[in-house]
């Protein structure tokens, strides 16, 4: 099947250079097929997770606003980063 797609001249001067003018369309359909799969896997990994965590019995419960606040006060890296 035929598709159109519009791509800038910076992006095809790249692609040429990668894979050279006559391998255009197969090069474009294998990282459109690598991205399927990867797209795939990720949603697998994520309805897999899906009910892995208890409703309830964690720190956050009660608010988690005070929570989140705690966390990211014991970080370190979040207090240097922090406005000066």
């Amino acid at each position: 099947m035929r598709l159109h797609i519009a791509l800038d001249d910076e992006l095809v001067a790249e692609l040429d250079r990668r894979v050279g003018p006559r391998q255009r369309c197969a090069y474009i359909a294998h990282l459109i097929r690598l991205g399927l799969a990867d797209d795939r896997r990720r949603w697998e990994d994520i309805e897999s997770a899906l009910g892995s965590i208890p409703d309830t019995g964690h720190d956050w419960d009660e608010d988690p606003a005070a929570w989140v606040r705690r966390q990211r006060g014991e970080d370190e890296h979040t207090r240097s980063c922090g406005p000066t």
